[in-house]
């Protein structure tokens, strides 16, 4: 007898989402809904840039005043992450970071959509909230669903958005600001965001809260108004002077802040901030090591960006493709860390080989690059960037966290992305400010081919700093961490012939 059709199709429909459930394993959804939120993140550090000038067109306003649509996410972004990694344990991982993304999402469109130059400062500080929750409470979830041996391929997975999110935001942002319109960099966004978080509703797992801790209200209203004014300062400095009263004294009271949340949380049993996490070698060490390669990193692009427009005179399209070539150096670095150079190194020697790769392919681009310099030069150094800043992405997120608890993966990956964070601004107010005092031969617009020469070369010298923390990490700390070697393939079993 033939089964009723509609039955068989629902029970087609039954084994097809059991089949999805069983084809999307925890750790690939994890990676997929954290690798779109960070990298929309990040892209949205740089695509903005190219717009600033035909926002402040759009609403008849001095190019002074339209920098605080930059200003507005970074600080946003530097006062939500203090509070990310308590949500995350107190309301579970994916509500978490599903709320995350569509906080981010949902700022995307409203920042498309504004009317005033004020209504986009408000919805690109809604992005950043959503933006500074997804990165801390995604790296907790990944370091929860990978065991140590399996998170240099975790790694080098988010690597990709570390790396290839920076260099195509310029590319991206000048085609649709060019071709379509400045709105478009934020509904470009929406649809990424999601599908993140519909993916991330049927594919990720419930996680269960953990205890409630009592929220730190002190803890976090001190590191909030301390990393947002330090942020502000270090974002303003170069562009209205770092005598300016407005910036001492976002500075100061930053620092004092900063200071005060350190003795208030040393004090505390279960603090906002665990500062007391920092006395662990190895997370102290891979974090110094990360924050600083963020500086040198973002500091690089931003000022070889500045370079190829101001002093080549390129396109913001034509510059983005010839930086590109550094996105791809960070993608094959990146496998080639995974899959090879981590475990055959160990993770020290592996650190400091991408450190002093970093630095030494600064410094060749600081005494190297001239006005007419042919992209024959230019594309293979950043290639070789690219390919060493990959070994410290891949090597300091999968060593830092090796002797962090479980219970404590969720503060300690706050504060290894404060310090990326807070890097990432660093590295653009160090170039800048080395851009104004060192390119006296240049012109009121541009600094001159010396200035360039001089960021690359300071921003090459204080890398170095990472490579010191790079030589305190410990090699039996991380060991868990190594991937395991490859299963030998077994012989194929062959009868044999019988005897004549």
């Amino acid at each position: 007898m033939n089964a009723d059709p509609a039955a068989a199709a629902a029970d087609e429909a039954v084994d097809a989402r059991r089949g999805l459930r069983i084809a999307i394993s925890q750790k690939v959804a994890v990676c997929v809904v954290y690798v779109a939120g960070l990298f929309l993140s990040t892209l949205d550090m740089t695509i903005v840039n190219v717009a600033l000038p035909t926002i402040g067109r759009a609403f008849d306003v001095p190019s002074t005043a339209v920098d605080t649509v930059s200003i507005s996410y970074l600080v946003s972004l530097s006062v939500a992450v203090p509070a990310s990694g308590w949500l995350g344990d107190r309301f579970g991982g994916k509500r978490t970071l599903l709320t995350a993304v569509a906080v981010f999402t949902l700022g995307s469109a409203l920042c498309g959509t504004a009317q005033s130059l004020g209504q986009l400062i408000a919805f690109r500080v809604v992005q950043g909230a959503g933006g500074g929750m997804l990165a801390s409470v995604g790296m907790a979830m990944l370091l929860r669903s990978f065991a140590p041996h399996e998170r240099v391929r975790a790694s080098a997975v988010l690597s990709i958005a570390n790396g290839l999110a920076p260099t195509l935001g310029p590319v991206l942002g000048g085609v649709l600001v060019t071709q379509v319109s400045w709105r478009a960099i934020f509904y470009v966004n929406v649809p990424v965001g999601v599908f993140a978080t519909v993916f991330g509703a049927l594919c990720l797992r419930n996680q269960s809260a953990r205890p409630a801790e009592r929220f730190d209200l002190t803890g976090f209203l001190l590191a909030a108004s301390g990393f947002g004014l330090v942020m502000y300062g270090i974002s303003e400095g170069p562009e209205q002077g770092w005598s300016t009263s407005s910036v001492v004294l976002a500075l100061a009271c930053g620092a004092v802040l900063a200071t005060a949340m350190v003795t208030v949380e040393l004090r505390k049993r279960t603090p906002m901030i665990d500062v007391r996490l920092l006395k662990d070698r190895l997370f102290a060490s891979g974090t110094t090591v990360m924050t600083v390669e963020s500086v040198t990193f973002l500091g690089t692009l931003f000022t070889l960006t500045l370079y190829l427009q101001d002093e080549r005179g390129m396109t913001p399209m034509t510059a983005g493709l010839t930086t590109f070539p550094e996105a791809l150096g960070v993608v094959t670095g990146s496998q080639l860390a995974s899959r090879v150079l981590y475990r055959r190194l160990r993770p020290r020697r592996h650190l400091v080989l991408g450190v002093g790769g970093t630095s030494a392919a600064v410094a060749a681009m600081g005494l190297l690059l001239r006005a007419d310099t042919g992209r024959w030069l230019v594309v293979p150094l950043l290639f070789c960037l690219g390919l060493a800043v990959g070994q410290v992405f891949v090597g300091t997120q999968s060593a830092s966290f090796a002797t962090v608890s479980s219970s404590s993966s969720g503060r300690a990956s706050t504060l290894f992305n404060v310090g990326r964070r807070l890097g990432g601004a660093v590295g653009v107010a160090v170039a800048t400010t080395v851009l104004v005092t060192a390119g006296t031969t240049g012109t009121d617009t541009a600094p001159g081919i010396s200035g360039y020469r001089a960021a690359f070369l300071a921003l090459a010298a204080l890398n170095l700093l990472g490579l010191y923390a790079a030589t305190r990490v410990s090699d039996t700390e991380a060991a868990g961490t190594l991937p395991l070697p490859p299963s030998p393939k077994p012989t194929p079993y062959k009868e044999e012939e019988p005897q004549p």
